[in-house]
């Protein structure tokens, strides 16, 4: 399947990795619809950022996911659905876990059955490496138990379940991607990498953090992208599920050593408290085997964690004004 003219829906699209899918699919000649959370600031999230020669080519759509009638609308008479909305910050599950039902649960449900009542061509439905809780061994096949140690991961489950149940109860066309850690430009302080970055080049001579036990799979955005356009791509995957990951893994107290040797900054670290999870929810290893997505796919991550710690720190410099690097952001 090639994506060129295609009527392409991106949920999310707002957000850090749905910002960059956008920009890829305009790339290759997609029609590209973005479906935004409304809101009364009129805000389109980082699309709002991206260049003129990527705005003229794409439709936004503001709505939500939890809402049936604006999730139909937006999904009527596409060919392809790429969904991505989701409440995603771990910390924030514990306070509000209704939330992260009504959206990753029920908003996933909205989009499956728009997809299967308008007979679209593909669903690429977006899962979490969250779902597998910590590692039983790695490196994490797709064939590796499922377990929930945050609301956030469960209802991920839930989501992920309910999109496998669709493809083997209507035959809806479903493909579930679960990448590992993503990073990259436009991601929030919400995640470890940005949160490291900023607190630096804020001029923090400490850096607060969490844990630095646990290990996790870092994949740049450009290459989480690309999978997900191999993915859209190929149909082989319908019916599948395929880990996104780079198969190599880094504790956060190793890749905080490396971040300030990048850097070059002085500085110290130390944990804080309100930002460790709970003992056991802390998910501690988390390493990605893709010989999967690969065998069908041929994707393969092209950028090594230097390459993509490099492009990241250089794009924080530049649009450090978005962040409050003193502030836990959960």
């Amino acid at each position: 399947m090639q994506l060129k003219n295609k009527k392409v829906l991106v949920t999310g699209a707002e957000g850090f990795i749905g910002s960059h899918l956008v920009e890829r699919l305009v790339e290759l000649g997609a029609e590209v619809t973005a479906f935004t959370l409304y809101n009364s600031f009129n805000s389109w999230g980082w699309l709002d950022t991206l260049d003129e020669k990527y705005k003229k080519h794409m439709e936004v759509f503001t709505g939500d996911a939890r809402d049936e009638n604006s999730v139909r609308k937006a999904v009527e008479d596409k060919d392809i659905v790429f969904h991505l909305a989701a409440l995603i910050a771990i910390p924030y599950s514990y306070y509000a876990p209704a939330s992260y039902v009504d959206t990753n649960v029920k908003g996933t449900l909205n989009v499956l059955q728009a997809c299967r009542d308008f007979m679209i061509e593909k669903m690429i439905h977006t899962s979490t490496s969250e779902v597998y809780g910590t590692a039983k061994y790695v490196p994490i096949d797709e064939e590796h138990p499922l377990q929930g140690q945050s609301p956030y991961s469960a209802s991920k489950i839930a989501a992920d379940m309910m999109a496998e149940s669709y493809y083997r109860s209507f035959k809806t066309p479903v493909a579930i991607m679960r990448p590992f850690n993503t990073y990259g430009p436009r991601q929030s302080a919400r995640a470890v990498i940005p949160t490291i970055i900023s607190q630096i080049l804020s001029g923090a001579k400490e850096i607060q953090l969490g844990s630095l036990l646990p290990t996790r799979d870092f994949n740049y955005v450009k290459d989480t992208v690309e999978g997900f356009i191999q993915v859209a791509e190929n149909d082989k995957t319908i019916g599948t599920i395929m880990n996104i990951g780079t198969g190599k893994e880094i504790s956060i107290g190793h890749l905080t050593e490396k971040i300030i040797g990048l850097i070059g900054r002085d500085v110290k670290i130390s944990c804080q408290e309100e930002r460790l999870r709970p003992e056991k929810s802390e998910v501690n290893r988390l390493c990605a085997c893709n010989k999967k997505v690969s065998e069908i796919t041929n994707w393969k991550p092209k950028y090594t964690l230097d390459e993509g710690l490099k492009e990241t720190i250089d794009w924080i410099e530049k649009n450090i004004h978005y962040f409050k690097s003193d502030i836990y952001n959960v």
